[in-house]
């Protein structure tokens, strides 16, 4: 009796452990998401700009922002902010914050900032990365967040169509 019990307790396993049901629906996942913004630094803006998230992320998500420095053969190079400038007299550098619904990105300097070169305030742009918070703090290895790349390879987002902002 006891060899017969097993054998069903073991046919048993066998049978519900390979059973399949229906898949169920999916999860929240959050947004990945891609986009760029370009603009100029003026004094009618206060050297910096703020643009509203729509939709809102959670207050959960996090936000990279990275600047354009350099294109080399069609090839983009991005810095993540802040990014500091060394200028003769003093320092500047391009930074950003941001909340559930938006995000600024400005200039923080110990400079006059209307003493800026245009190379530093005009046509600037920027790429910012909503990475949402639950793949964030599930990731357990993290990538270079200073690479651009490294990022976008590292939370599967797709940058192929990335939208541009006003």
């Amino acid at each position: 009796m006891k060899k017969i019990l097993t054998l069903f307790a073991i046919v048993g396993l066998i049978v519900f452990s390979s059973c399949e049901g229906p898949e169920g629906p999916p999860g929240p996942t959050g947004v990945n998401e891609v986009f760029e913004v370009t603009f100029d630094f003026t004094s009618a803006n206060n050297y910096g700009r703020t643009f509203v998230l729509d939709p809102v992320i959670a207050k959960t998500d996090n936000i990279l922002v990275y600047e354009l420095v350099n294109t080399n053969d069609g090839i983009d190079a991005w810095a993540l902010l802040p990014q500091v400038y060394y200028f003769p007299n003093g320092t500047a550098q391009y930074n950003f914050d941001f909340s559930f619904d938006q995000f600024s990105i400005f200039i923080d300097s110990n400079l006059a900032l209307n003493s800026l070169p245009s190379s530093f305030t005009a046509n600037k742009t920027f790429r910012v990365v909503i990475i949402p918070g639950a793949v964030f703090s599930k990731s357990t290895t993290k990538p270079d967040y200073s690479n651009y790349n490294e990022v976008i390879k590292r939370y599967n987002i797709d940058d192929s169509n990335v939208k541009k902002l006003n």
